[in-house]
């Protein structure tokens, strides 16, 4: 009979299938085994029972567990682990529950539920966020032009495309849904002279955002409120509507509730950009892939991310006529990799702040989010719309250009430089 060890390494050379896997694993006993005579990882599995998790499948959630736990220690770069995690994978998938597509549909995205979940995740310090973000505290994708540009550049084109995607007027009012800590109701109150609305149910996010629009002098413009999008009141109206990485948030069973809401806030012809993490493929909505489990557990409770499909199915159903889909899966890709450089160079004083085990899970979470934009396992999708009038006869602009302020095109590789 054959060990657990032997049983181990037997599953993985028949799994592989003759591939490469650039893998040196050190056991708990001190034996090792290396599947490539130039290992770019190590792995140390520091007890059987990780072994035993492993056989049973999702090698992708075990090994993140096990890192974050400290049963699995990973000596590499991001990119090097990540891909070996890859490769064990295809070799332990994750094993789909009974239920298939509704296993995730267990959160009930209540009000009091949805505040627990986003606590959970941002009111983590403004102070630990300021130490990656760019100097406008925006976590959410960038937008890069020839992809070279720093974070701080790529994030104020971002906020720019945004605000030019939504044709901002001077005085039009704009709604910002799932504000964070203000950085585009400022960007849009400073350079197109709206006048603003947030909300959050971010309580560290709400104190910065109130004090930032009070150092900047825009009191008297922007409003930022500690409040669910549900609660916004029936009187509310708005010219424009931003939900800017919020609506991963939502819930697919609350979707149509969450435009239904956009649609009542918006004056007949208004505007709305949905700018959101999408499904890189339609059996992935399930929500049960390999990572799910992990990200569910120690990053996003309760997060669950639809197909584009779905989303737009959803935003015409609450009379949100489409008018513009544009995919920055890479653009993502890209902002995740400077946030997580960022980090790692800021590290001592992260761990300082939130310990060596939360901030393990910030390093393979933001890691393995660039990976999975860059391999096409998730996609980041904005969505423009226009609330049809009773006339459908709503004034558009004819073509894109005027999203963009010149021509160019740029195509490469995200840069994972030394990650």
């Amino acid at each position: 009979m054959k060990d657990l060890r032997t049983s181990f390494l037997d599953h993985i050379k028949k799994g592989l299938k003759g591939k490469p896997l650039p893998l040196r694993v050190l056991f708990w006993d001190g034996h090792e085994y290396t599947f490539d005579e130039q290992p770019l990882v190590t792995m140390h599995l520091r007890s059987a029972k990780v072994l035993s998790r492993l056989l049973m499948g999702s090698a992708l959630d075990v090994i993140g567990e096990g890192y974050v736990e400290g049963t699995i220690g990973l000596d590499g770069r991001y990119q090097d682990i990540l891909a070996v995690a890859e490769g064990l994978g295809d070799v332990f998938p994750a094993k789909k529950p009974k239920g298939g597509i509704f296993r995730k549909h267990h959160a009930t995205h209540s009000k009091s539920q949805d505040a627990e979940a986003v606590q959970y995740h941002y009111d983590v310090s403004n102070d630990f966020y300021k130490l990656w973000l760019d100097h406008n505290m925006v976590y959410s994708c960038g937008y890069f032009k020839t992809g070279t540009e720093d974070i701080d550049t790529a994030q104020e084109q971002k906020l720019d495309h945004v605000c030019r995607k939504l044709h901002l007027q001077p005085g039009e009012k704009l709604l910002d849904i799932g504000c964070g800590w203000g950085g585009l109701l400022t960007w849009a109150a400073t350079h197109y002279g709206i006048q603003g609305v947030g909300v959050t149910l971010s309580e560290q996010q709400f104190a910065y955002a109130k004090e930032h629009i009070k150092r900047e002098g825009l009191t008297d413009r922007v409003e930022i409120r500690l409040q669910d999008y549900r609660d916004i009141p029936e009187r509310d109206y708005f010219d424009k509507v931003s939900s800017i990485g919020m609506f991963e948030h939502v819930g697919r069973a609350k979707l149509g509730e969450y435009f239904q809401v956009i649609n009542r806030v918006l004056r007949e012809g208004g505007w709305v950009m949905n700018h959101g993490i999408t499904a890189g493929q339609q059996d992935d909505e399930d929500g049960h892939h390999s990572g799910s489990d992990f990200m569910d557990k120690y990053v996003f409770p309760d997060g669950e991310i639809p197909h584009l499909w779905r989303l737009v199915w959803e935003m015409a159903g609450q009379d949100l006529e489409v008018l513009d889909v544009e995919n920055l899966r890479p653009h993502y890709a890209q902002t995740l990799i400077h946030w997580v450089q960022r980090l790692e160079a800021r590290k001592a004083e992260a761990v300082a702040m939130i310990g060596d085990k939360r901030y393990r899970i910030w390093a393979i979470y933001m890691a393995g989010c660039a990976y999975a934009f860059w391999r096409n396992w998730s996609a980041l999708h904005q969505v423009l719309a226009i609330k049809q009038t009773k006339e459908a006869l709503t004034l558009r602009p004819w073509e894109r250009r005027y999203q963009y302020q010149e021509d160019s095109f740029h195509r490469a590789d995200p840069d994972w430089g030394d990650l």
